[in-house]
């Protein structure tokens, strides 16, 4: 499986456990000519059933009723200052833009931008972890019966999207 089809794959993944967890969710979608942007934010809650500090595995509870371990390494802070019964509320934040230029046939590429940030120390717990993928890719289909086009990677593979 290609590299950007594993991203995409991951994404669709995390979108639906969240989704699964009932949270609350907005979406925005913005068009141009040659252009569009879909981006979305998911928020849930859930309540810390256990931790192992040995592990550093913590337990959620969500609202449904469905346990979720969660495993959080030593680059969080003031993992100490979790307690059995605190609520926590995750934020998950994604967005897909594409631009469409005229021609194809160019060249490919992709670009990974990691970011992270660390709650301060003494700071409630909490933190944030980042990914921006830059994909150039050439479109070598287009089924307007199915509102999809078919993309081509710089590895050479080939993704659907619906647009």
């Amino acid at each position: 499986m290609s590299y950007v089809k594993w991203v995409v794959s991951a994404a669709i993944v995390a979108v639906a456990q969240l989704a699964a967890a009932q949270g609350q969710m907005s979406a925005n979608v913005t068009r141009e000519p040659g252009k569009a942007t879909a981006s979305g934010m998911h928020k849930v809650t859930a309540t810390v059933d256990k931790i192992d500090p040995d592990t550093r595995t913590v337990t959620l509870k969500r609202h449904d009723g469905k346990m979720v371990d969660v495993e959080l390494g030593p680059a969080v802070r003031n993992f100490d200052q979790l307690k059995v019964g605190d609520v926590v509320t995750m934020t998950y934040k994604e967005a897909l833009t594409l631009s469409l230029k005229k021609g194809g046939g160019g060249e490919t590429s992709m670009q990974e931008t990691p970011s992270m940030a660390r709650a301060a120390s003494g700071a409630k717990p909490g933190g944030m972890v980042g990914r921006e993928v830059k994909v150039t890719a050439n479109v070598v289909a287009v089924d307007q019966k199915t509102k999809t086009v078919t993309l081509q990677g710089p590895e050479g593979g080939t993704m659907d999207l619906k647009v």
